[in-house]
């Protein structure tokens, strides 16, 4: 029997499709997205059984490893925005802190 569910991108926050785009539109070469990937729970899937938005993720244990994935990438951010040198402005930071902080509740809301 296959997997009916939604699954989550274990490469959540690093390279994937945005990346690849952004890339391919400057470049205008970047090789092709693997056909299958590892999810949050571990199984391997095919891409297209993924996706990054909370309202669509059917399985619990991706929903709860990108919610946990999303508040620790916030947390990280929140720690490194005071530092000097960084490459984005404390508002910048903020936006991105809080963006990761709604999805990680957003994945939590099982509903």
């Amino acid at each position: 029997m296959s997997d009916p569910h939604v699954h989550v991108e274990i490469g959540l926050g690093r390279a994937g499709a945005e990346v690849r785009n952004v890339l391919a539109s400057t470049f205008g070469l970047v090789a092709d997205l693997p056909a299958t990937v590892e999810t949050g729970c571990g199984q391997r899937v095919p891409r297209a059984r993924t996706s990054p938005h909370p309202r669509s993720v059917t399985c619990l244990a991706c929903r709860e490893f990108a919610s946990r994935r999303h508040r620790a990438l916030a947390e990280q951010l929140a720690s490194m925005s005071g530092m000097p040198g960084l490459a984005i402005g404390a508002e910048d930071a903020a936006r991105v802190v809080a963006w990761h902080r709604d999805l990680a509740d957003r994945f939590d809301d099982a509903g």
